[in-house]
């Protein structure tokens, strides 16, 4: 329980920030945006190209509407809250930027990266999966207990996990915004040149979820269907044939019926024209 409120009061010192922030600037200060530093433990590692841009035009038409978050490092900074807004502002060439400066431990910045990224709605599900294991290990707590400070159900927690599991091709794919959290779910447990084919066939065919979780069930019955398969077409009836190949032995042509296949080896025009007059005769 000691833990779980630590957490707690770290979210709410962000929360604070943010809040303190956007209400009044004489919490903020503008700082140089050369003297930042991006937080090192920072789980998200895929920024959106295209929504950074967007970012970017709507700062330098309106503003930063809501300040970035830092601490103090000697001369400098480090990034605690805000790493889009900074790279947005950076991309408009801003000298400087608006920022709350908290007054907290340089220890703790895991933890506020953690807590901060699992709050922002633009974080895609596969690093929201990363902050969860971070601060499992970190503080070495169940789905449960995270469960009631992050305010998520714990099945929640432990599906967003289980994401993990997928191989790094797939994760790159969930990342890349090239596959949904609905794809993802349906090849847990797949081997790993069966996802690879399942993915690209999701994004090579545009496949919805329904589509996809189709391919799945086939592809996880695949040795019962191919059993079945088999059974069928070894179930042919070749008898009447047999009088058809002895007719060609007796002619000199060479027949053969193995693996449900007729093969007629053909030396000569006369063998050609002695083969049609058995389906010419009629």
């Amino acid at each position: 329980m000691a833990l779980g409120r630590g957490l707690s009061e770290l979210l709410g010192e962000v929360e604070a920030a943010y809040e303190n922030g956007t209400d009044s600037n004489k919490n903020t200060s503008e700082i140089d945006i050369n003297l930042i530093e991006v937080n090192p433990y920072q789980p998200r590692k895929i920024f959106n190209e295209e929504k950074l841009i967007e970012l970017a035009n709507s700062i330098k038409s309106h503003g930063l509407m809501q300040p970035i978050v830092v601490i103090k490092k000697d001369d400098n900074y480090i990034l605690v809250a805000g790493e889009r807004r900074l790279r947005a502002a950076k991309l408009i060439e801003l000298d400087s930027i608006k920022a709350v400066i908290l007054d907290i431990e340089e220890s703790k910045l895991r933890e506020y990266a953690l807590l901060e990224n699992i709050q922002r709605d633009d974080l895609n599900i596969l690093e929201v999966a990363y902050s969860y294991a971070g601060l499992i290990n970190e503080y070495n707590m169940t789905h449960e207990e995270l469960s009631n400070i992050v305010h998520k159900s714990r099945s929640s927690i432990t599906n967003v996990l289980r994401l993990l599991t997928l191989s790094v091709y797939t994760q790159q794919m969930i990342s890349a915004d090239k596959i949904s959290l609905g794809h993802a779910k349906l090849i847990i447990g797949l081997s790993e040149d069966d996802q690879k084919t399942i993915v690209d066939s999701i994004i090579g065919q545009k496949l919805s979820v329904r589509e996809t979780e189709s391919i799945v069930k086939k592809l996880k019955n695949g040795e019962k269907t191919s059993k079945k398969v088999d059974k069928k077409t070894s179930s042919y009836d070749f008898k009447p044939l047999t009088s058809l190949l002895e007719n060609f032995q007796n002619e000199n042509i060479k027949a053969k019926l193995s693996s449900n296949k007729l093969t007629i080896d053909f030396r000569s025009q006369d063998d050609v024209e002695t083969f049609l007059k058995y389906f010419s005769a009629k």
